[in-house]
């Protein structure tokens, strides 16, 4: 029997992981090893894992096989929460700004974004 967790939870333990990670050994654990390395090499990550991302879905365009899409998903979402990690956040302070954003408009969102620029 497969033990089924929430979304929720899973993005709470991953969270959880990131962090006591961090005081780990470099030479133990990826996470601890990017922390060692600093935002930069994080970033090169998140990028990386970004244009891999945006591949796969042209690919799965292509071929209607979202399986690498979903992959490379995962490895995004997980870079970007060492990089929030590493800067102090965690997921919650994202889906905190996602559900504000659930009574707000799209298009209000972004004009107003833009107003703000100015």
């Amino acid at each position: 029997m497969t033990d089924k967790r929430s979304s929720g939870d899973v993005l709470a333990q991953l969270c959880a992981v990131l962090e006591a990670r961090k005081a780990a050994s470099a030479d133990d654990s990826y996470v601890a090893s990017l922390h060692r390395s600093g935002l930069n090499k994080i970033l090169e990550k998140v990028g990386e894992e970004s244009i891999e991302t945006i591949l796969a879905a042209r690919d799965a365009q292509d071929s209607g096989d979202n399986t690498k899409l979903i992959y490379e998903t995962a490895d995004l979402w997980f870079h970007s929460l060492v990089m929030l990690s590493h800067l102090g956040e965690d997921a919650q302070a994202v889906l905190t700004e996602l559900e504000r954003r659930f009574d707000l408009s799209g298009l209000d969102e972004k004009a107003a974004r833009d107003s703000a620029k100015d």
